[in-house]
């Protein structure tokens, strides 16, 4: 499978405090979209805004593919529909996210949308998702 991961979108479905340290809440969930790589899923994941020293780096050590769309609001957002107009085949992709709009300019490109919480179970399943026992998801 080939994922297109709305980054910010899916670390803020879990509100486990991600926003007192943002850069080691993408690094986590780097980590764990690592083990669908190694299960040979091919995963690309775009965060808003701008990395922190070392995390492009650090992705492409763990097989992830990690971009960075700095601007304003829903930078994000237009990076991915960027990504998804220049492929060849965007019906090859699946874009993870639980934003509603994304999700319908992902499907005018012809890419498929899967939520948040179908990624968590996923990550869940394979081991990958270093969650604790007080993180619920919101959103979907």
């Amino acid at each position: 499978m080939r994922l297109l991961v709305d980054g910010m979108n899916v670390i803020g479905t879990r509100p486990d405090g991600w926003w007192r340290d943002r850069p080691g809440a993408r690094r986590r969930l780097v980590g764990q979209l690592a083990r669908l790589v190694a299960g040979g899923d091919d995963v690309m994941v775009v965060f808003d805004g701008r990395a922190a020293d070392g995390e492009v780096e650090a992705a492409e050590a763990s097989g992830v593919t990690a971009l960075f769309a700095p601007g304003g609001p829903n930078a994000a957002d237009h990076a991915i529909v960027g990504l998804l107009r220049a492929i060849e085949h965007p019906e090859e992709i699946t874009v993870v996210t639980s934003d509603a709009a994304l999700a319908e300019r992902a499907r005018r490109t012809g890419a498929s949308v899967e939520g948040s919480s179908a990624l968590w179970r996923r990550l869940e399943r394979s081991g990958g998702s270093g969650g604790t026992p007080e993180s619920t998801e919101s959103g979907e």
